[in-house]
C-alpha cells in the first residue's frame, strides 16, 4: 500500500508539472502578472441582474420595491451596479490589452490606474443611458404583447418570456460595446444564450419594437442590421453565407457579412437568411426557407410544393 501511494504521488506531481507548463498554456490561458483583475462570470451575472432590476423594477430582484421607496432602492442598485461594472470593465481592458502588450506594460501600476479611470467613466456613462434603454425595451415588450394572442398582460411578457431576457441582455451588451468595452459585452450576450437558447451577438444593430416569438434556436450575427417592428420566430438564423479569407486561410474579421432586415418584416420559424443581403421593408419570409438573395419590399417568400420557393409580389 505504501509503494502504491508513493507511485500515485509521483504520478500526481508529474501531472501537475505538465499542467503548469507554460508552453502548454500558450495563447489559451491568461496568467496574471500582478494584481490586475480578470473578468468573473459570477460578477457578470450580478451585473445582469442589477441592470435588469433597474430597467424593470420589481421583476428581476428580491428587493421589496414600492412607490414609496423606489428612488431609494434604485439609488442603492445604481451604486452596486457602478462598482461591479467598473471592476469588470477594467478586467476586460486588462484581458484585451494583455494580447498585445509586453509584461512590463500589463503589470505597470500607472497603466492600470489609467484604465481604472477610463472604466469608471464608462460605467457612469452606461448607467446614464439606462433611461433610454428602458424606453427602447418597453417598445420590445409592447411588440411581444401585441404580437402574441396568448399574452394576457405586459407583466406576463416581462416575467415569463425568455425572449425578453435575451433582448435585455443584448441591449445591455450592445450599449457597452458601442462605448468601447471589450470582452464583457460578449460574456453578457452568451449568458443569455445559455439561459434562453437565443443567440444575439452584441454587435448586431436592432431597432425598436423587436419581437421574438418562442425564440429557441434564434441566431443573429455580429454585423446584422434589423429595422423597427421586426418579428422573428423560433429557429431563425441571420447568418453569414461565407467568409473572406486572408493569406493564411483564416477568416477576415470585422467585415459586414450578415443580412440587413428592413422595417415591419416577419420571418417565420426555421428560416435561414445568409450573407450581406437585404430583406426589404414589409416583406414576409415563410418557414423552412433558405434565403441567399435580396428580397424586395413587400415581397413574400413561402415554401411551395415540391420544395420550390414561391415568390409573391406585394401587389399580388
Amino acid at each position: 500500500m505504501g509503494n502504491q501511494t508513493y507511485k500515485n504521488e509521483e504520478q500526481m506531481k508529474a501531472t501537475v508539472r505538465a499542467l503548469a507548463n507554460g508552453e502548454s498554456l500558450a495563447r489559451m490561458c491568461h496568467l496574471r502578472l500582478s494584481k490586475e483583475p480578470l473578468p468573473q462570470q459570477n460578477i457578470i451575472a450580478e451585473i445582469i441582474n442589477l441592470a435588469r432590476s433597474l430597467l424593470f423594477p420589481g421583476f428581476f430582484s428580491d428587493c421589496d420595491v414600492n412607490s414609496f421607496n423606489l428612488e431609494f432602492m434604485i439609488g442603492m442598485q445604481c451604486e452596486k451596479l457602478k462598482a461591479a461594472l467598473e471592476n469588470q470593465i477594467l478586467a476586460g481592458f486588462m484581458l484585451a490589452n494583455s494580447n498585445d502588450a509586453d509584461e512590463a506594460t500589463v503589470a505597470d501600476e500607472a497603466a492600470i490606474n489609467a484604465l481604472r479611470v477610463k472604466a469608471e467613466t464608462m460605467a457612469a456613462d452606461f448607467i446614464a443611458n439606462l433611461p433610454a434603454l428602458r424606453q427602447t425595451l418597453h417598445t420590445d415588450v409592447e411588440a411581444m404583447y401585441l404580437g402574441d394572442p396568448a399574452a394576457v398582460s405586459y407583466e406576463e411578457v416581462i416575467y415569463c418570456y425568455p425572449a425578453i431576457k435575451a433582448i435585455i441582455n443584448y441591449r445591455i451588451a450592445h450599449q457597452l460595446l458601442v462605448q468601447g468595452v471589450p470582452v464583457i459585452p460578449r460574456m453578457i450576450s452568451e449568458m443569455a444564450h445559455s439561459e434562453t437558447g437565443i443567440d444575439i451577438h452584441p454587435g448586431a444593430t436592432i431597432g425598436k419594437y423587436f419581437a421574438i416569438d418562442h425564440g429557441t434556436g434564434v441566431v443573429i450575427g455580429a454585423t446584422a442590421i434589423i429595422g423597427n417592428n421586426v418579428k422573428l420566430y423560433q429557429g431563425v438564423t441571420l447568418g453569414a453565407k461565407s467568409f473572406t479569407l486572408d493569406e493564411n486561410n483564416n477568416p477576415v474579421k470585422g467585415i459586414p457579412r450578415h443580412p440587413i432586415i428592413g422595417d415591419n418584416v416577419v420571418i417565420y420559424s426555421n428560416a435561414t437568411i445568409l450573407g450581406r443581403i437585404t430583406i426589404g421593408s414589409n416583406a414576409v419570409i415563410g418557414g423552412n426557407i433558405w434565403v441567399t438573395t435580396d428580397v424586395a419590399e413587400g415581397e413574400k417568400l413561402v415554401q411551395a410544393k415540391a420544395n420550390n420557393i414561391l415568390r409573391i409580389k406585394s401587389d399580388e
